[in-house]
């Protein structure tokens, strides 16, 4: 072997060790400490909307949107979506065949190799007739099967496999983000509904409250008792709590309709439980947060499968650096002739191995590298914030839960307190021992708290939902 050949030897294998180099590993940086995980008895469990909400109707309505919802129905295919992918991905490593036909003629030129050596052959006493060369054009028919396998030394393909694998799961967790944000927008609406029930409900009992002492009023003007002001001042009141009456009404319609937009179907009357205003259905919530219950939150656990894809996205991209070994093997019938194309004699069959490196694609391929580590640190970034705004929304609506069924309790003696109120200004009213703006004046106040307590006890459903939807309720 001369020394230049030597030479050329040790250079192509230079050039293939520089080009194997790969990167760094990916380093993230240290995650944020959860809390410590509360006494069992101090945590809140993570809850099916049949355990948290246990109104019927209610659940009638989820289970309608769980079938008809078009958010749903969008992230379920989605998944079909992120299924066929995988699919796809599993069978990567599998090589590709593919039945081939093909058929051409070529032309050499007299100076060529394949020219002169055409030519020549066909005076060889050492072939038949079926063997001549067609020239000056020599025709090509190939029928037979042709493949490409490229074998996984390095795992690259299983790699890529696991990346579609997590982003796969990642996609279910978003379907299942997707139904508790649809689950607690319905229970939302429907108790936002029964509220608007209860303070139509409240308007009623007080427009036949300000009837009543308008009529007295009315036959107090008669007998000289009161004055054409006071029967003014009542009449004005009755009419503004009617109006009120009305506006709950198109309040009521509108979200309605809204509701049967989010159920997939069209305007129609929602069933809903009537509820007394004073009626309390709500369980207590107890404090506590489990770690474990913050990691299982659908955003969570989304963000968490796409941190591990960008970092198997990092480890396929250092894999890029490294040669390739591909082998692309043949078999089938190959003739010069048509009509020889299908005898024993036409058989072919042939392999070739190449193993390939990336020698001039270093700054393409850092830069793919590059952009892959900048993924995956984002998808960490994400995945932290994620945690933290998990434990902050849970803490908070935890807090606003107890806080609210407290004031609920206060807001129920004061309604109480208030309808006595308006009892005893009707009474010193009616034995002239109170003026008629003291009884208005009792009217609108235990009118105003009234609608407060009902607006209490809807803050604390809120509450309730927005609990449901910290903590990823399925």
């Amino acid at each position: 072997m001369n020394q230049s050949l030597i030479r050329n030897i040790i250079l192509a294998a230079l050039l293939l060790c520089s080009a194997c180099a790969t990167q760094k590993t990916l380093t993230l940086p240290e995650a944020v400490a959860l809390p410590a995980t509360p006494s069992s008895e101090d945590t809140v469990s993570t809850l099916s909307f049949r355990e948290v909400f246990h109104d019927e109707n209610l659940r009638s309505l989820i289970e309608i949107a769980l079938q008809h919802n078009f958010d749903l129905l969008s992230a379920q295919q989605r998944i079909n979506i992120a299924a066929a992918n995988l699919n796809v991905a599993k069978s990567a490593w599998l090589p590709k065949v593919e039945g081939a036909v093909s058929a051409g003629a070529e032309k050499y030129g007299d100076y060529t190799q394949n020219g002169v050596g055409n030519f020549d052959t066909n005076f060889s006493d050492n072939i038949n007739g079926k063997q001549e060369i067609p020239y000056p054009v020599t025709p090509s028919y190939f029928i037979g099967l042709r493949s490409s396998w490229e074998l996984d030394v390095w795992g690259k393909l299983k790699l890529q496999k696991q990346a579609v694998n997590a982003r796969f799961l990642a996609t279910k967790e978003g379907k299942h983000l997707i139904r508790t944000q649809v689950i607690a927008s319905i229970a939302g609406m429907y108790y936002e509904l029964t509220t608007l029930d209860n303070e139509l409900q409240i308007i009623k009992s007080n427009i036949k409250l300000q009837e009543s002492a308008l009529a007295t009023v009315e036959i107090q003007k008669a007998g000289g008792r009161a004055t054409e002001l006071a029967v003014q001042q009542f009449r004005a009141q009755l009419l503004g709590t009617k109006a009120l009456e009305f506006k709950i009404r198109q309040d009521i319609a509108a979200l309605e309709f809204q509701l049967n937009a989010v159920l997939g179907r069209m305007p129609q009357a929602i069933a809903r439980t009537r509820q007394n205003a004073k009626q309390t259905v709500l369980p207590s919530i107890e404090k506590g947060i489990s770690a474990q219950l913050l990691l299982n939150r659908p955003d969570v656990q989304q963000a968490e499968w796409e941190l591990a894809a960008t970092k198997v996205d990092v480890q396929v991209a250092q894999k890029a650096f490294l040669p390739s070994l591909t082998i692309t093997p043949y078999l089938g019938f190959e003739s010069f002739k048509a009509k020889l194309l299908f005898e024993p004699a036409s058989i072919a069959w042939g392999a070739i191995g190449g193993l390939t490196a990336p020698i001039f694609q270093q700054k393409k391929l850092k830069a793919n590298y590059a952009q892959r580590e900048a993924a995956a640190y984002q998808a960490f970034y994400n995945y932290q914030q994620k945690l933290v705004n998990g434990y902050q929304e849970v803490a908070t609506t935890l807090n606003k839960v107890e806080n609210e069924q407290k004031a609920y309790d206060f807001k129920l003696q004061e309604v109480a307190v208030l309808q006595q109120a308006v009892a005893t200004a009707n009474t010193l009213f009616t034995t002239g021992y109170a003026s008629y703006l003291e009884v208005i004046t009792a009217q609108k106040s235990v009118l105003e708290a009234e609608l407060s307590l009902v607006n209490t006890r809807r803050r604390v459903y809120q509450g309730i939902v927005s609990l449901y939807r910290a903590l990823g309720g399925s």
